[in-house]
């Protein structure tokens, strides 16, 4: 149904934010370098020295796990999007500007986790609230389009409509709660965003559409 500007325009948006996503989950990688025996301590083994980035393996699975999640979401999300306007295009370039940020702490992460206790904290800080603040501008880019059905199918079922709101809404609260726990203790704040991902795997309510009498 027309009347939105740029009214239906979604696949360029989707194909945009497909590639952001493929950089980000991609530019993970990067930072787990190939470590070099002639910098190491006499008598490392190799083996050692690949044991001993386990920061970088930790932050790079836990950063794949929550972009490709956050991914999967997303593009779900845009199977009801059916419209756009200026102002999802302008939210959906906020989010994506979050999504593409995500490596670096991952990268502080994996440079700090070991460091001093305040290095730490602020390191483990840094990386949850970062994806604290992902899952703000998502939240207002789904709730601004599904708002008395904006942008969004209006034959979708106004209960499943509802389910998906207080999802996202829930899921925002719970990861800036995982923020304030990563200011407590960096190891329950990193549990935390990962258990959300798990949870956010999770399969949604079926699709459901309204009949043509409702």
């Amino acid at each position: 149904m027309g009347g939105q500007n740029g009214d239906g325009d979604t696949g360029r948006i989707e194909a945009f934010s497909d590639g952001v996503f493929a950089i980000a989950i991609t530019l993970l990688i990067i930072d787990v370098g190939v470590p070099h025996l002639k910098n190491a301590p006499a008598g490392t083994s190799l083996l050692d020295a690949l044991l001993g980035q386990w920061p970088s393996y930790l932050g790079y699975v836990i950063s794949f796990l929550q972009i490709g999640v956050i991914w999967a979401n997303h593009h779900n999300r845009f199977r009801f999007i059916v419209r756009s306007n200026h102002a999802l295009l302008f939210l959906n370039t906020l989010f994506l500007m979050c999504v593409a940020f995500i490596p670096f702490p991952t990268a502080l992460l994996a440079a700090y986790l070991q460091g001093s206790g305040a290095e730490r904290s602020t390191a483990g800080a840094v990386y949850v609230g970062a994806l604290a603040v992902t899952a703000i501008f998502f939240t207002a880019l789904w709730l601004y389009a599904a708002s008395g059905y904006r942008l969004v199918d209006r034959d979708l079922e106004p209960r499943l409509l509802r389910a998906m709101t207080r999802r996202y809404t829930a899921g925002t609260v719970m990861y800036l709660l995982a923020f304030l726990l990563s200011l407590v203790s960096v190891a329950v704040g990193l549990a935390s965003v990962v258990i959300l991902a798990l949870l956010f795997v999770l399969p949604e309510p079926a699709d459901r559409r309204r009949s043509a009498s409702g």
